[in-house]
């Protein structure tokens, strides 16, 4: 055991963080929620028992997420949560430094890549190795990127939704747009405000996009009841919401990811399309599981869309793959120091 250093993949995200040890598969799926005191600048909580707090937190207390649209928006909180997550998952008694990858957004500048690498050699890895979200989430939901044959993958996450076209190893064609699960939750958020003059939180609209939501409308419509603040009384009201209205709600969100797609289709050389028409769009993250999703991707591009199995986890599971050969992906692996 001493005699070889550990492992780790991360999936570094926006609203998640999942920790991969080869061998053992995911080991931690957590919010990536800090929650910070304000008059010493204490950690107290991080991931579950921080994204418990979201939303209830005393004047001192603020539980926020070092993360935005995918990239580093506060430097020092998320090298305090990834040391938080890489000592949770080897383990309190474990010296060996482990070598880490980390995934990033398709569209990261150079800058914003560094700055994963250096938080990651500062939360305590030995060597830290940064790839591009959709080639792990190409390797995680099994498609074999070698090969001189055109995939389309679009992982959707909280902060970006990435799109790529994948061929020999590498990514022919990409865009990455920051618009995903987050502000999908904020649009139902805002449609509730204005239809029903009702406050409510980011977690019930989170709880709405799942339990009823849908990508396109349905005849038969699921319900739920939700609850928040009257804005004109200030007092809690609750109201029932169909799936057709979330549907509605969400309409210009969908929009834009639908064009990033298309955007990529568009700039796609002509023997990969076919190659994409044939084995159509694979479609990976955690935002992809919004119901009919892959519907609407087929109906405004006319190629047929599916879910990859376990699609939160592919980014994830590409780390571990990754990890155990690195040689075989050393063309897509970026940085290390």
């Amino acid at each position: 055991m001493a005699l070889f250093s550990k492992k780790l993949g991360i999936d570094l995200g926006t609203s998640n963080t999942l920790v991969f040890l080869p061998g053992r598969g995911i080991v931690l799926n957590e919010p990536s929620v800090v929650a910070v005191s304000e008059q010493d600048n204490q950690i107290l909580a991080v991931g579950i028992d921080a994204k418990d707090m979201i939303g209830k937190t005393p004047d001192n207390i603020i539980a926020y997420r070092p993360m935005r649209d995918g990239v580093i928006a506060d430097y020092r909180v998320t090298e305090a949560m990834l040391r938080y997550f890489i000592n949770k998952a080897l383990g309190r008694w474990n010296i060996w430094k482990p070598d880490v990858m980390v995934s990033v957004p398709a569209g990261v500048t150079s800058t914003e890549r560094r700055a994963v690498v250096e938080a990651a050699i500062k939360a305590g890895a030995k060597n830290a190795y940064v790839v591009k979200e959709p080639i792990l989430a190409a390797i995680g939901a099994g498609i074999s990127i070698q090969e001189p044959n055109g995939h389309m993958i679009v992982d959707i996450g909280g902060g970006t939704t990435d799109v790529a076209v994948i061929s020999l190893g590498g990514i022919v064609t990409c865009n990455s747009v920051k618009c995903a699960g987050n502000r999908i939750d904020q649009a139902i958020a805002d449609y509730i405000k204005k239809t029903y003059n009702l406050a409510i939180g980011d977690k019930t609209a989170e709880e709405m996009k799942i339990n009823v939501g849908s990508a396109v409308t349905m005849d038969d419509e699921l319900s739920m009841t939700i609850k928040g603040r009257d804005f004109l009384t200030g007092l809690p009201r609750s109201v029932e919401i169909k799936t057709n209205e979330v549907v509605k709600a969400v309409a210009k969100e969908l929009r834009e990811m639908i064009k990033a797609i298309k955007d990529v289709l568009q700039e796609t050389p002509p023997e990969l399309a076919s190659d994409i028409i044939d084995n159509g769009i694979i479609m990976t993250g955690g935002s992809s599981q919004l119901r009919n999703l892959p519907e609407l991707v087929y109906r405004r591009t006319g190629v047929k869309a599916k879910l990859a199995d376990d699609p939160l986890y592919c980014v994830a599971k590409g780390t571990g793959i990754a990890l155990e050969h690195l040689n075989t992906y050393k063309k897509s692996i970026i940085a290390k120091r």
